[in-house]
């Protein structure tokens, strides 16, 4: 591979905010959103399901999606720090505005079921809240898929394979 190929710079941080080569902070920051989003899931079947402690498990939902939401915008500036290093026009790049974009649906997901939740009472077992957050997570398995797609497949922000062959010698 040579240096300053369309391959190559999507390997390379355009800044040092983004993350050392071969280390970008992205991955390891969409942990906090997918956990917190997950759990809430959880303590939303759980408040419907244990009626004396539902106040509790519908309270933890509510504020682990705002945990979840904070996450997002903090994961997502360095997504686009990542996203600006591939070229524009490539397969790549397209399936980088997708991943982008299903990623800020989803965000508006969660603040719509974060919103419906507040206007009812965070206290209470939300259905639509619910179907809300589990319509947004499907989604984030699909963008995650296609995060996935970036790395494994395209290589963005991965080191090259010379650099990789290192860990092999």
């Amino acid at each position: 591979m040579t240096t300053g190929s369309p391959m190559e710079s999507a390997k390379r941080p355009r800044s040092i905010l983004a993350g050392p080569y071969a280390h970008p902070f992205h991955p390891i920051l969409v942990t906090v959103p997918i956990g917190a989003w997950v759990a809430s899931l959880v303590f939303d079947l759980a408040s419907a399901a244990v009626s004396d402690k539902e106040a509790m498990f519908a309270e933890g939902a509510y504020w682990l999606i705002a945990l979840g939401v904070v996450g997002a915008l903090a994961a997502a500036i360095f997504g686009l720090l990542d996203l600006l290093t591939i070229p524009r026009g490539t397969r790549a790049f397209k399936v980088g505005l997708t991943h982008m974009s299903l990623n800020l649906f989803v965000v508006v997901l969660f603040v719509v079921g974060f919103l419906v939740r507040a206007a009812q009472g965070y206290e209470e077992f939300s259905g639509v809240g619910t179907l809300i957050s589990i319509v947004a997570l499907a989604l984030l398995g699909l963008s995650g898929w296609l995060g996935g797609e970036l790395a494994y497949r395209y290589g963005v922000r991965v080191a090259s394979e010379e650099t990789q062959q290192e860990g092999f010698r």
